[in-house]
Formats: C-alpha cells, sequence, structure tokens
C-alpha cells in the first residue's frame, strides 16, 4: 500500500470515528403535531390582532424549549381537535381543561394557563326577560335550562368547566344549540341576534373578539358568570395518551418551570375589560400556589 493510500485510510477512520461520536437529540424522528383552535384572545388566527394572542406567544417558547422534536402547527376546530387526540398519534392540544372523560385518553401537564372562566352572554334587549335567572350579579344556569322556552348556545365538545359541563350534560336536547363549524361562536352569536337564542356560553374576552367581527357591539351584551363556578379556570396542556404523548409531557412540565409566563399573562390581561383586567392582574400571584393536580 503506498504512502498516500495509507494516510486517506487513516483520515477517513478518523472521520468515521468523530462522526460515530456526535451526540444524536432523542426522538429525532418524531414530529410533534400541535392543534390550535381559533380561540381569542389565546389563538388569533386572522383579522385584528392575528398571532397575538397570549398562547400564540406561549407556543413559540414551548417549541424553542423542545428541540428534540420537529414541530407542526396544524388549526383546527373543537371536534377535529378531539378526533386526532383519540387517534394513537403524537398529538398536543396547548389549551385544555382537565375532565375526567378526556383523561381516559389524554394525558395532561400541570397547570399551563390561568383563563376567567366561562360565563353567559345575553343581549342587553332581553335583560329584562332574563332577570328571573340572573341573582346576585350571576346567572343561575340550572334555573334557566329548566325554564320553558329558553334556548342556549354553545360548541359542540367543548369544556366549559365541571359545574357547566354537568348543568349540560343533564339539559333537553332542545334546551342546546350545538355547534361543530369553524367559526361556531360567530355564528351563534348571530343566531342569538335574530331571536333564537337567548343566551351563549363561553369565555367573555372570547364573545368581544367575534362579537367585533361579526357587527355586534360589546355594549349591546352582558356578560354573567355561572352561580357555583369558580371565577377562574386553569388551562393544561394535553397530548394523545401514547408513549410518546406521556413522555413528551413530562418534557412539557419540565419547560414550563422554566419559561417565564409574565408576558403571557400580561398578553392575555390586555384584552380583558378595563374591569376584569385590574381583578385578574391583582389575582394573578395565587394563579402560582401549589394546586392538586388530578
Amino acid at each position: 500500500m503506498t504512502h498516500r493510500c495509507k494516510r486517506w485510510l487513516v483520515q477517513l477512520c478518523l472521520s468515521a470515528g468523530i462522526i460515530g461520536s456526535w451526540p444524536l437529540p432523542a426522538h429525532a424522528e418524531d414530529t410533534l403535531i400541535w392543534l390550535l383552535r381559533d380561540l381569542p384572545p389565546l389563538t388569533i388566527f386572522e383579522g385584528p390582532g392575528k398571532g397575538q394572542g397570549a398562547l400564540d406567544q406561549l407556543l413559540p417558547m414551548l417549541i424553542e424549549h423542545l428541540p428534540e422534536y420537529r414541530h407542526q402547527v396544524l388549526h383546527v376546530n373543537r371536534a377535529r381537535g378531539t378526533q386526532m387526540l383519540r387517534e394513537p398519534s403524537f398529538t398536543c392540544d396547548p389549551s385544555l381543561l382537565w375532565t375526567a372523560e378526556r383523561a381516559k385518553y389524554i394525558v395532561f401537564s400541570n397547570q399551563a394557563f390561568v383563563v376567567v372562566s366561562n360565563g353567559v352572554t345575553i343581549r342587553r334587549a332581553q335583560l329584562e326577560a332574563m332577570a328571573p335567572f340572573i341573582v346576585e350579579g350571576q346567572f343561575d344556569l340550572q334555573a334557566f335550562l329548566e325554564a320553558h322556552k329558553t334556548r342556549m348556545g354553545a360548541i359542540a365538545e367543548r369544556s366549559y368547566g365541571p359545574v357547566i359541563d354537568e348543568r349540560l350534560r343533564h339539559a333537553g336536547a332542545h334546551k342546546l344549540a350545538l355547534h361543530y363549524g369553524n367559526d361556531a361562536l360567530g355564528s351563534l352569536l348571530q343566531m342569538q341576534r335574530r331571536g333564537r337564542l337567548e343566551a351563549v356560553l363561553g369565555y367573555w374576552p372570547e364573545v368581544r373578539y367575534h362579537a367585533m367581527q361579526q357587527g355586534i357591539g360589546a355594549d349591546d351584551l352582558s356578560f354573567y358568570p355561572i352561580k357555583g363556578s369558580l371565577p377562574y379556570q386553569r388551562t393544561r396542556i394535553g397530548c394523545s395518551d401514547t408513549p410518546q404523548g406521556r413522555v413528551a409531557i413530562e418534557r412539557i412540565n419540565q419547560v414550563l418551570r422554566e419559561i417565564p409566563m409574565e408576558q403571557v399573562q400580561q398578553s392575555y390581561a390586555a384584552w380583558l375589560d378595563p374591569q376584569m383586567r385590574e381583578q385578574y392582574l391583582q389575582d394573578n400571584p395565587s394563579f402560582f400556589q401549589d394546586v392538586p393536580e388530578p
């Protein structure tokens, strides 16, 4: 063997040794699919404030701190998102409420975010008719659902929190207008405007945003928290309950302890009406106290 061939062989072996010693990221072959729903002011797909929602701020932080995965963002409605989370896929939703039913097929993170709880929106022109259901500034959902000739709009397959979910579960089908579409809340608000619904369930900042998109003035609507509900709801990140999903949630819990949430909380608070914003920021420190995890 010539001297030149020997030198080439040595270089080849050294190069192979160096390449073989490079660390390969774990799960480099895995693509984590993030399921996002149009849920202003958490996620805003189009129109004013596009990409400026609170979770629009949080998701890039999560992705940056999870470099071991490839990331894909998919826009879905609630029904499609639920279907994908039920499948044996590697999908995660960054804005879920924990429920016992969902925990059968979703693995949940610790608290990711805190939002003002769902409530009922009523047209101001209907306040007199709805007065029997408003008690000390709260809406008696149970009494409303038991009354004659009342109908409420809600988004299909959404969880509104344990108290509201329980009430809806036992409500007659003729009492509920469940909407599955991509612009479900906007459509429900239009149905309410035409007198086909007396009330619509939802988050008040979300309702205000969609009302503006539908040309409905916020001053034409009144919002009431639900009697018996807590003022705030703690959202979580949920992944399909698969080996990949369980590993991802362990990493996500680590990341949630590392990233600063002040920017995300301020982004959400900016969408609240002044009175609600003041109360939210005043209560903010208590959001991060230890709470029991399901």
